[in-house]
């Protein structure tokens, strides 16, 4: 009580499939298990909103969807989540492609355990490869949505989580705290500091184990990483991932891991995705279109690649990496 810090509480809440980490920085604990309480709520509320199975308003969307090609009233918890990701994937040039949930449910990922899973049909892929549904064919106007492509299946996996950091992070500035991080499988948003130092953040390596690199998160700042490791299954002795390729149908097969570092944490989320399936070759052109300036990406042969401003900005735990620091 002499030592001059501020308290620091500690809150869980449970979404997503995982559990969401909440700190605050200078809140009584009264306090801050009210807030903690509300935001699990949210969290709650949120995680329903947008699931894809057969319930929810996400799935009646994506009924409506694949019925007709009539505009129809969207239910306002989605409006503006819809809007961000339909923006994003065109920044994207649609790599971040929410459209293709017809094809992950094929894959066996959205519903939940990858256990027993193994690769669809080729001529299902196929099918979908000849439709290409995009969030292009998505269309918002006021509270109404519709669409021209009734094989477009909506699936927020890649944008959920980050869109639910930022909405929370909003309503802890509301309740005027102005020192909090919120993380969930490894990803980050924070605001302030903890006793005026940054907060700082373990990435884990590309193979899912120990810390590969820690990060110090400024101010207000998003980290998130998409890694083929985190939700996959092996089939015939080849390991498949969910970071599904729209061009190809297939996961994405030259890029491990991708931690992106923004001050909003749906762009972060989506673009992690958009840049590991863009790999090696294509990920600082499109790091550019979409505006994101801080870029880590390794690729299956264990080469890392960075932008001069995130190797200013990380640390490395492996030494013996291959480090290629691209243009700024």
């Amino acid at each position: 009580g002499c030592g001059g810090k501020d308290p620091v509480a500690q809150g869980r809440a449970e979404a997503f499939g995982s559990q969401v980490d909440i700190t605050l920085i200078g809140v009584n604990r009264r306090y801050a298990e009210q807030v903690t309480d509300t935001l699990a709520e949210e969290f709650t509320l949120m995680d329903a909103a947008w699931r894809i199975d057969d319930s929810g308003p996400l799935a009646r969307v994506n009924a409506l969807i694949n019925a007709s090609s009539e505009p129809f009233a969207a239910p306002p918890s989605l409006l503006s989540v819809l809007a961000l990701a339909k923006r994003l994937s065109q920044e994207s040039d649609d790599l971040f492609n929410p459209a293709i949930g017809h094809l992950t449910r094929a894959w066996g990922f959205t519903a939940g355990s990858p256990d027993c899973l193994r690769p669809p049909d080729p001529e299902l892929i196929a099918q979908v490869l000849q439709d290409r549904p995009t969030m292009r064919d998505v269309h918002i106007d006021g509270f109404r949505v519709w669409s021209d492509n009734q094989t477009v299946r909506i699936d927020l996996r890649d944008i959920r989580r980050g869109y639910a950091i930022d909405r929370a992070i909003a309503r802890l500035q509301e309740f005027g705290i102005h020192s909090a991080r919120i993380s969930i499988d490894g990803n980050i948003r924070a605001i302030g500091s903890r006793d005026g130092n940054p907060w700082s953040h373990a990435i884990r390596g590309p193979d899912g184990g120990g810390v590969y690199a820690t990060l110090d998160i400024k101010g207000n700042e998003a980290a998130f990483t998409a890694g083929n490791y985190q939700n996959a299954f092996t089939w015939e002795g080849e390991l498949f991932h969910d970071i599904i390729d729209p061009r190809t149908g297939y996961p994405a097969t030259e890029t491990a891991s991708v931690t992106v570092l923004h001050p909003n944490a749906s762009t972060a989320d989506a673009a992690a995705t958009a840049l590991f399936i863009a790999g090696p070759s294509d990920w600082h052109r499109l790091a550019r279109q979409l505006g994101v300036r801080y870029v880590m990406l390794t690729d299956t042969q264990g080469r890392v690649y960075m932008n001069p401003a995130m190797r200013q900005r990380i640390k490395l735990h492996r030494a013996n990496r291959e480090v290629i620091v691209s243009e700024p």
